[in-house]
């Protein structure tokens, strides 16, 4: 993601134009100066390298994503209005952010069927121009009265074309130790019965200390989440989840 060269661009030796620089280049474009566009798209470069770090980790090349980011670029720039009072730079990053996010979409690994996708571009596309007309989302209720669908199908296609996530994704670091998804995931499949014949692990519980026990039982025998047990007992959820992999590896070694 951060090599020098992305598609045959040598990322460093981008030009960066200053405010003036692109308002004069976009009063050419607009008259249908293509040695300004072709400047101003140049010069905008810098913007998309940017934006696809966010990507990075998504198993997709720098070179796929930068081509398809300047994309939405050329996109922004084709539809860029003069006459609005905003920066350009504020109206292209949405602009690259959901050409990617389309890309990343119809390339998942996860297949979703072609009329579920269409329903949910539709509903986008409907948010998008109903948010720039109000200033404020619309309702579930809203788009699917639009669309002439019932709810529940609306939400369920933005639901099919979210990326998958994994359960080891940190979403919190208390500076010394990361939270994961997995830890606010509670566990209802798990009982006594199923615990109960593991008898060596059921001896190793029992060597734990009395929170180390307390925290064991309840997040695997009750099926509570670190959330629940942190609020309970009135401590962070980063010291449950510390707590919770110390009497692990305690148990591990007494398994063994």
């Amino acid at each position: 993601m951060y090599k020098v060269e992305i598609s045959g661009v040598n990322t460093v030796e981008l030009p960066l134009l200053n405010a003036e620089e692109k308002l004069e280049l976009m009063r050419k474009i607009k008259k249908g100066d293509e040695d300004a566009r072709r400047e101003f798209i140049y010069g905008n470069l810098r913007l998309v390298l940017s934006i696809i770090q966010r990507f990075n980790g998504r198993g997709e090349t720098a070179d796929d994503l930068f081509q398809v980011g300047c994309i939405g670029l050329i996109k922004a720039i084709d539809n860029f209005d003069l006459e609005q009072n905003v920066q350009f730079s504020t109206y292209a990053v949405p602009m690259i952010l959901g050409e990617l996010k389309r890309y990343l979409r119809d390339n998942n690994s996860i297949r979703v069927s072609r009329s579920i996708r269409d329903l949910a571009y539709k509903v986008i596309q409907y948010k998008e121009s109903y948010v720039k007309e109000n200033d404020k989302e619309p309702t579930v209720e809203e788009i699917a009265k639009e669309l002439g669908v019932k709810k529940e199908d609306v939400a369920f296609s933005l639901d099919a074309i979210q990326d998958p996530i994994s359960l080891q994704e940190p979403i919190y670091n208390d500076g010394s130790e990361n939270l994961y998804i997995i830890d606010q995931v509670s566990d209802d499949k798990n009982s006594d019965e199923l615990w109960a014949e593991k008898l060596t692990i059921i001896q190793a519980i029992k060597k734990l200390n009395d929170k180390e026990k307390m925290i064991i039982t309840k997040r695997f025998f009750d099926g509570r989440t670190q959330s629940e047990i942190a609020d309970e007992i009135g401590i962070s959820q980063a010291q449950v989840s510390r707590l919770e992999k110390v009497a692990i590896s305690r148990m591990k070694r007494l398994y063994k």
